[in-house]
């Protein structure tokens, strides 16, 4: 198609040059004392445009020749360049590759040339790759002092009046997830801090600091972090809620008395206040700590709409209420009886109740719901053991040691 357009503008300017210059008679002549030249206008167009044609070429090839030099430097550091970029993907290729010493040289080499290629030395994100990949793989041989020389070569790179670059950020979160994998928590966390916010919030960043925080067993920070990457949907809904209350339950383990229960019971997030798993795990601890009657303040809200929640929340309410059972008053029957009418074929609620009258000495009723409670089947072993004990306190407490017996016996069993 080219070809074809070229020869109609041939065509095109043949029929121009020979209507206009075909019968021109015009003569040009030039004076070079004592000379005189007259030749045809059209040979002196001829003679003009060959004449400027040649000009330019000269000058062209006459720049061309000064430009030699300048031309050869800058082929030498095209290849040199193609040469360093081939190696840092190399390097890159073996470490995907998992071949860790092979992609160690590759990066390597890629640093050299461009440590004697002056004209390359401005390129820092290629430095910070190099050596990034190059920290890698000695991470991965178990080097660690070479891969902090690295790191902190990369790290030092990205330094400047200049806004961070996601190679930078890179590097700060690679050298946090190392000093993880070096089980080094206050390494990690001093490296997590230094982020800038926007970068701190992101969803690797925040994973990172909740393996931290769990390496450094401060399990509130953790609960807090694993809360954002719930928000960030980072893990389904059921993963998540089992971790948040893992992370809950471990908080509440390591208070060491009730004032530093209290303290954490207020730091917790509202969700975390109205799970039912959570309150009954710090009601029971605070319940061991001898506070049974703030244990139980914990509880009644729950126990308030116990009848509307599922089989698994009641069981899990009716523990912790019989962990926080010494001291209970007479309050409490109204709301035990109200929910073991709701739900009559519940034996938790049952055994709340009886294991209730119990503990207020209403010995003929608790008798009663105990023994229904004791010899089902269908109550946990442990439940059942509990209730042959009580049964065996309320025959002594009565002066009846053959009945008592019996009791310790089927809580022996029950065991």
């Amino acid at each position: 198609m080219h070809g074809i357009i070229w020869l109609i503008l041939l065509f095109v300017a043949a029929v121009v040059a020979a209507t206009f210059l075909g019968d021109n008679g015009a003569l040009v002549t030039l004076f070079w004392p004592p000379w005189r030249v007259d030749v045809s206008f059209n040979f002196f167009l001829i003679a003009l445009v060959v004449s400027i044609i040649a000009v330019y070429l000269s000058l062209h090839a006459l720049g061309a020749l000064v430009s030699l030099p300048r031309r050869a430097r800058e082929w030498r550091m095209a290849k040199r360049d193609r040469v360093a970029q081939q190696a840092l993907r190399e390097a890159l290729g073996w470490f995907f590759a998992g071949r860790y010493s092979r992609a160690y040289k590759a990066a390597e080499r890629a640093m050299n040339i461009q440590r004697e290629t002056p004209d390359l030395a401005p390129d820092q994100e290629f430095s910070q790759l190099a050596h990034l990949l190059a920290a890698g793989s000695l991470h991965r041989l178990q080097d660690r002092a070479r891969r902090d020389e690295h790191l902190a070569q990369a790290l030092q790179s990205a330094r400047g009046p200049r806004l961070p670059r996601p190679t930078e950020e890179g590097a700060r979160l690679l050298a946090a997830e190392w000093a993880l994998d070096d089980r080094d928590a206050p390494r990690a966390l001093e490296l997590l801090a230094e982020l800038s916010p926007g970068v701190a919030r992101r969803t690797q960043a925040l994973r990172l600091k909740l393996q931290a925080a769990r390496l450094a067993q401060r399990p509130l920070e953790a609960l807090r972090t694993a809360r954002l990457l719930a928000k960030h949907q980072a893990f389904s809904h059921t993963a998540a809620q089992g971790l948040l209350r893992s992370l809950a339950f471990e908080a509440i383990e390591g208070a060491r008395d009730p004032d530093q229960l209290r303290r954490l019971w207020q730091q917790f997030d509202s969700v975390d206040r109205k799970d039912v798993y959570v309150a009954c795990r710090a009601a029971c601890h605070l319940a061991r700590m001898g506070q049974a009657d703030e244990a139980r303040a914990w509880l009644r809200p729950f126990w308030d709409d116990i009848a509307r929640r599922p089989v698994e929340e009641r069981a899990e309410l009716v523990r912790a209420l019989v962990e926080a059972l010494p001291g209970i008053g007479p309050d409490w029957l109204p709301r035990l009886e109200s929910a073991a009418k709701a739900h009559p074929r519940d034996l938790q609620l049952t055994y709340a109740l009886g294991r209730a009258l119990a503990e207020l000495r209403l010995w003929g009723k608790a008798r009663q719901l105990l023994e229904r409670c004791a010899q089902d089947e269908a109550l946990p072993a442990e439940q059942r053991r509990a209730a042959w004990l009580a049964l065996a306190d309320i025959a002594e407490q009565e002066g009846d040691e053959a009945a008592a017996n019996r009791c310790f016996r089927r809580a022996a069993q029950s065991a």
